[in-house]
């Protein structure tokens, strides 16, 4: 019986480690590269933020960027509905150090014949979107131009008073004031008050503020760095520099001219990382031809 489930075991693991093969060389073939339908949903990639910069534009705009680095993106687990009830895709990024993951971790990674990853992120996507396990994700899986949401943990505060984590206008400066320059004044409870002699949920008081799971809707893509795996984002991102998000595409549209839409189900590149013709070049938004700060003439 032993024999038998070892045999199983082994059995399960080479076919794991064939179907990561097969998906690497379907990439490289582009066999995995199909037609977007009026539901589908790709998945995201893993980031960490490196900072914020300034970057021009060809009419001398001045925008302020945050660069995400996308770290070896590689697709770990694929959900489906028969299974798990629902379409989903676990995205590994990074690397790590096999003693600083449990055993359980890493038979999750090497079970499936993947290198060992850092961070770990789950992505709902559509069924025409699911992706086999191995399948890299590049940076070039969005495109400039377009739209997306990023999500992250913003930076932790600590205990804040009401004036910080609120914006209170603050008690008097001088005239009386005595030790209340900062308090938040009355929040109710009283037995006659409307609140029915409590203080009421949600009241606006002292308490721990940031450290909390942030999305920032409908940020452009202004580059896509293809050599270094960058994305320069217009705006900024919850969390500091070396800080983990989630990118994927705007849930209210990816906004391209045109009706153009990114790469699905993700861009398909080969295994040298020749990306294409575009490949150790910079891919920047069209910004048109028209200038948009000169005057016209009466």
């Amino acid at each position: 019986l032993t024999l038998e489930r070892t045999m199983a075991a082994a059995r399960g693991r080479l076919s794991r480690l064939l179907s990561t093969a097969a998906a690497t060389a379907a990439q490289d073939s582009g066999s995995l590269a199909r037609e977007w339908g009026p539901t589908s949903k790709r998945v995201g990639l893993i980031g960490r933020k490196c900072g914020m910069l300034s970057a021009w534009d060809k009419w001398g705009r001045m925008r302020p960027v945050t660069v995400v680095e996308v770290q070896d993106n590689v697709v770990v687990q694929a959900k489906t509905a028969d299974k798990e009830g629902y379409y989903g895709l676990q995205v590994g990024a990074g690397w790590q150090k096999e003693k600083r993951l449990s055993y359980a971790a890493r038979r999750h990674f090497l079970a499936r014949g993947l290198d060992l990853k850092r961070d770990l992120a789950e992505f709902r996507v559509s069924p025409d979107a699911l992706l086999p396990i191995g399948t890299r994700l590049l940076a070039r899986h969005f495109v400039p131009g377009q739209l997306v949401d990023v999500q992250g943990t913003s930076r932790g505060k600590g205990f804040a008073g009401v004036m910080k984590r609120h914006g209170f206008k603050g008690g008097n400066a001088s005239h009386g004031a005595t030790k209340t320059h900062r308090a938040p004044g009355a929040i109710g409870g009283g037995t006659n008050s409307n609140s029915g002699g409590k203080v009421v949920k949600g009241k606006k008081m002292p308490g721990n503020m940031g450290n909390k799971t942030r999305t920032v809707h409908n940020l452009v893509v202004y580059k896509v760095d293809v050599p270094r795996n960058l994305l320069f984002l217009v705006g900024s991102v919850p969390g500091g520099s070396g800080d983990i998000v989630k990118v994927r595409d705007a849930v209210r549209g990816v906004g391209l001219p045109g009706g153009a839409r990114p790469p699905f189900p993700t861009f398909i590149g080969d295994r040298q990382g020749d990306e294409g013709e575009d490949a150790g070049h910079e891919l920047v938004m069209d910004f048109g031809d028209t200038d948009p700060y000169r005057v016209k003439a009466a």
